[in-house]
C-alpha cells in the first residue's frame, strides 16, 4: 500500500466502520499494512538523508538529531527534496544588472554645464537638440561637464572639443590611460589605481580596457598613414625581439625613420611582413639592421649594424683572454671603426672624399680578415668556430658594400641603437608577462604605441599638454599631422622640377 493509496482507504475504512460494514480484525490488518508502509517510508527517509550529508553537513546533523529523538528537525535543517531544489535555484540566480544610467541622470550630477554651439550661426537660430555628460580632468581632476548641444537650422550638430564621438570621457582621459599602459608600461589595474589617486576618477578595469579600445580605432587613420610615410623615407632603423599574443609565440617589430616610430606587436618576422611594412616597389631608401637572413639582399642600400658586429668581437676577447689572436683583432677593428665615425663626421669631405675614405677602409678592413680568415674544420672548439663565422660575416657584408654606407651618407647611424632603445620599454614588459591576450589587443597596441611614439619625436616638447593639443587640434580641424605630412610629400612629388638654362 503506497501513500496515496493508503490516504484513499483511510477515508473508505471510516465509512465502513461508522456503518458496521467492517469487523474489528480487518481493522486491524489495515493497521498492520498502514505501519509497515509508515516504516518503509522512514527507511527511505534515512537513506536520502545519508546521500544529502556528503553536500550539507547541517542537514546530516539535524537527521541525525531527529533520529535520536532529542530535537525536531527546523526549517533552516531541512533536507527535502523541494528544500534542495531551492537551494540549487538560489545558487544559480544572479543578481540584476542595474543597466545603463540614464543620460538625465548623468546630466543633473554635472558639476558643471556648457553650451555648445555651432560655428559662424547666430544662437538665436539654433535650438537645443542634445545633452550629453563627460568626464574631463579639469586642472588634474575629473569633473562630471554637462554639455548643451545646440544645432543651426541646418540641423547639424557640433562635436565637443576633445570628445570623441559616444564617450562619455574626454580625449585628455584616453591619453592619460594610453600613457600609463602602454608607455610606462603599468598594468590596467594600477593605471586605474593612478587614475583614482591623483584624478579622483573612478574606473574599472573594464572601463579602462574599452577607452583604449576606443582609442585605438579612433587613431587607426593615423597608424596607416605612418606606415605610408615609412615607407617613403630615405632612412628606415629597424630591430625585432620575440612577443607572445595569447600562447602564440611571434614578433614585435619596430622601425623608425626621421619623423616616424612604426611598432607591429605579434607580426610574424618573416619577408610577408616586411613587404607589408617596406614594399620593394615603394621603398628605396636606406635600410639599417643587423645581419638577420631576413634583411639580407633586401635593399638597393643598407648599413649593417656595427654594435652587433663589435659585440662578438668583444665577447670572444673578454670570454678568451689568454688567445691574443682575438685581442688583436679586436683592437684592429674598433680602429678601423673609430676612424670610419672620423669620416662620416668630417664636414670638409664632399662626395668623392667620402668615397675615397671608404676605400681605403675597406681595403684595411679586408686585409685584416684575410690575415685571420681560416677554413671551418670539423675539429674545431665553438669559440673558434664563432671567430671563423664572424670574419667570414665581415668579409660578406664588405663585398656587399654594407659597412660603410655611414660613411657615404652622413645622415645615416652606424648602428641601429636607435631601434633597440625603442624595444627596451615593451621587452620590459615582455619580461613582466605583460603581452597579448588577443591580436585585435596587439593591433591596438600597435597603433597606439605607434602615434605616441611618433609624437614624441615631431614636438618640440613631449607631454601631456603639447600632445592634447595637437590631437584636439586634429579632431577640429579633420586632419592629423601625419596626414599633413603625407599631403606635403605627395605635393613634392607632383611639383615642377626647375629647369636650368
Amino acid at each position: 500500500m503506497d501513500g496515496p493509496n493508503l490516504v484513499l482507504d483511510l477515508a473508505q475504512i471510516r465509512r465502513d466502520a461508522r456503518s458496521g460494514k467492517i469487523s474489528v480484525e480487518q481493522l486491524l490488518d489495515h493497521l498492520d499494512q498502514a505501519q509497515q508502509t509508515i516504516r518503509r517510508l522512514e527507511a527511505d527517509k534515512r537513506r536520502l538523508a545519508q546521500r544529502l550529508a556528503q553536500y550539507e553537513p547541517d542537514a546530516a546533523a539535524a537527521s541525525t538529531a531527529s533520529n535520536n529523538n532529542t530535537n525536531p528537525p527546523t526549517a533552516n535543517a531541512s533536507y527535502s527534496l523541494d528544500a534542495e531544489n531551492q537551494r540549487r535555484q538560489g545558487r544559480r540566480r544572479r543578481q540584476k544588472s542595474p543597466g545603463r544610467t540614464p543620460t538625465e541622470v548623468k546630466f543633473a550630477a554635472a558639476d558643471q554645464v556648457e553650451d555648445i554651439y555651432p560655428d559662424n550661426v547666430r544662437r538665436g537660430d539654433c535650438q537645443l537638440v542634445r545633452e550629453r555628460a563627460v568626464w574631463r580632468l579639469l586642472d588634474g581632476k575629473a569633473v562630471r561637464v554637462g554639455y548643451r548641444i545646440f544645432a543651426g537650422p541646418d540641423g547639424k550638430e557640433p562635436r565637443i572639443p576633445g570628445v570623441t564621438p559616444r564617450c562619455e570621457y574626454g580625449i585628455e582621459i584616453l591619453v592619460v590611460l594610453a600613457f600609463l599602459v602602454y608607455l610606462i608600461g603599468i598594468s590596467l589595474d594600477k593605471a586605474c589605481t593612478v587614475m583614482g589617486f591623483f584624478c579622483q576618477l573612478s574606473l574599472s578595469k573594464s572601463q579602462a580596457d574599452a577607452l583604449l579600445r576606443q582609442l585605438a580605432t579612433h587613431w587607426d587613420e593615423e597608424f596607416d598613414t605612418l606606415c605610408l610615410l615609412l615607407a617613403q623615407a630615405a632612412i628606415v632603423y629597424m630591430d625585432e625581439t620575440g612577443w607572445k599574443v595569447g600562447n602564440e609565440k611571434c614578433s614585435l617589430w619596430a622601425f623608425a625613420s626621421q619623423l616616424q616610430r612604426v611598432f607591429l606587436f605579434g607580426c610574424h618576422k618573416d619577408d610577408a611582413t616586411l613587404d607589408q611594412m617596406l614594399p620593394p616597389k615603394v621603398f628605396k631608401g636606406i635600410g639599417v639592421s643587423d645581419d638577420a637572413g631576413v634583411y639580407q639582399d633586401r635593399f638597393t642600400q643598407a648599413q649593417k649594424c656595427w654594435a652587433h658586429l663589435l659585440r662578438k668581437a668583444i665577447k670572444l676577447a673578454l670570454m678568451y683572454p689568454d688567445n691574443k689572436r682575438y685581442q688583436g683583432f679586436l683592437d684592429e677593428l674598433l680602429v678601423i671603426y673609430r676612424d670610419g665615425k672620423r669620416a662620416a663626421a668630417d664636414g670638409r669631405l664632399g662626395e668623392v672624399g667620402r668615397k675615397e675614405r671608404v676605400d681605403d677602409l675597406s681595403s684595411r678592413l679586408l686585409d685584416l680578415c684575410v690575415r685571420h680568415q681560416e677554413e671551418k674544420t670539423a675539429g674545431m672548439t665553438p669559440h673558434e668556430r664563432d671567430f671563423a663565422n664572424l670574419v667570414e660575416e665581415l668579409q660578406r657584408l664588405l663585398l656587399a658594400d654594407e659597412l660603410f654606407t655611414f660613411v657615404l651618407v652622413p645622415q645615416v647611424e652606424a648602428t641601429n641603437n636607435l631601434s633597440e632603445r625603442n624595444l627596451r620599454s615593451p621587452a620590459q614588459d615582455r619580461k613582466a608577462n605583460r603581452t597579448n591576450k588577443t591580436a585585435k589587443g596587439a593591433h591596438r597596441r600597435s597603433v597606439i604605441v605607434s602615434v605616441l611614439e611618433s609624437l614624441r619625436v615631431n614636438l618640440t616638447e613631449f607631454n601631456l599638454t603639447t600632445v592634447l593639443v595637437e590631437v584636439t587640434r586634429w579632431m577640429k580641424e579633420g586632419i592629423s599631422l601625419f596626414a599633413e605630412q603625407w599631403q606635403d610629400l605627395q605635393a613634392e612629388r607632383v611639383a615642377p622640377q626647375p629647369t636650368t638654362g
